[in-house]
């Protein structure tokens, strides 16, 4: 089987949809999404307008069927990437305007209510069916000692990573979806690390881009977070390759304040040692998890025999995509030093997760993202 991006941590919605999608247009009209609607979405008065950053049209010729990149079966040894265009590999990180003024920010931040943000499914529920089905045992997720080695527990234990990590949400495809982040510290205070195909996928970049640090059930403790930016590697941006599969974002301020100010930032590390224990966290989507509550797993990483990455026993499903890994991390205080984000998992190792080995195109992105 090879590598997936069906993304196993895949976190971008095509499952139900809300009454209606968000239009393309700026002046706030509506229109119903592609595929059939969803149920009926409470929400105070909010409008189901576009929340007015933009709307990525469905890829033509795409379907909802595996197509290479997304649920990818094919004969052992297979890379699943995009056709390269030529000369991207040299280039540096590539960025992405997002929210151009105060109006489209306080716009996006009354569209994205409670009921929408708790809808907010991962890409797995209808792609590649067969294979997700069955990807962990059911039941709920149990609650350990944070001390204690995890496959996917609720993380009860407060602390940083109880601020710094959040939910991500975006539209994909003009639909409302999520994934995972963390505020990491940074030279503009304002840098969000996640996976890339949080950012970008399919050859497009996502719209109406908000972190939500601390969400817990449709809360945001501490504020959300509209994107300026966001960032991707050459990589990722030109091959959609999985190795180099992290994003970033840079987030407006509110109130004068910038994000680590509000809510602390954990460090972040590059070209670090191999097969070192470490702590990944997510949100996930997919059952036995509901996105509701942040969920880590703890254990001794190891080397991907098939490619650069590193793998970590982990029962997190879809929507931990972008959640941080940890060396140095302390269960105490919850702070530690990034090193890796959830990205994808095998079919036929449904129980390891994956992530991108933190190197020179990563310390790129997080260089360019802080500066930006």
């Amino acid at each position: 089987m090879t590598k997936s991006p069906r993304l196993a941590a895949v976190s971008v919605l095509t499952g139900a949809l809300l009454s209606l999608s968000p239009s393309a247009s700026r002046a706030g009209t509506a229109r119903p999404a592609d595929g059939p609607p969803g149920p009926g979405v409470s929400g105070g008065a909010a409008s189901d307008a576009v929340p007015g950053l933009g709307l990525r049209e469905r890829s033509p010729g795409r379907t909802d069927e595996p197509d290479g990149r997304i649920g990818r079966t094919d004969r052992p040894g297979d890379r699943p990437r995009l056709s390269p265009l030529p000369g991207r590999d040299a280039a540096g990180p590539a960025v992405h305007p997002m929210a151009d003024s105060r109006t489209d920010r306080e716009r996006l931040l009354r569209w994205w209510t409670p009921t929408r943000m708790r809808r907010a499914r991962p890409l797995d529920t209808l792609v590649a069916l067969a294979a997700v089905r069955g990807l962990v045992p059911g039941g709920r997720p149990a609650e350990t000692a944070a001390s204690a080695p995890s496959t996917g527990a609720t993380w009860t234990s407060g602390g940083r990573v109880a601020q710094t990590i959040g939910r991500v949400f975006f539209l994909y495809a003009g639909r409302p979806a999520s994934c995972s982040g963390d505020a990491v510290t940074s030279g503009n205070q304002s840098t969000v690390i996640t996976a890339g195909h949080c950012v970008r996928l399919d050859g497009a970049w996502h719209t109406d881009w908000m972190f939500v640090p601390g969400y817990h059930d449709g809360q945001a403790p501490y504020g959300k977070w509209t994107a300026a930016r966001t960032l991707t590697t050459p990589q990722w941006e030109a091959h959609e390759d999985l190795d180099y599969d992290v994003g970033a974002a840079t987030v407006d301020p509110q109130e004068g304040r910038t994000l680590t100010s509000v809510v602390g930032g954990q460090g972040i590390a590059f070209n670090q040692p191999r097969r070192r224990r470490m702590y990944a966290f997510g949100y996930p989507a997919q059952a036995p998890y509901d996105g509701s509550r942040l969920v880590y797993c703890s254990g001794r990483a190891k080397d991907d025999t098939k490619s650069h990455d590193v793998g970590l026993t982990c029962d997190m499903t879809a929507g931990s995509s972008g959640g941080p890994w940890f060396l140095g991390f302390d269960a105490r205080t919850g702070a530690g030093t990034q090193n890796s984000v959830n990205s994808f998992k095998y079919d036929a190792d449904p129980n390891v997760m994956f992530g991108p080995y933190f190197g020179a195109a990563v310390k790129a992105l997080y260089d360019k993202a802080q500066n930006t």
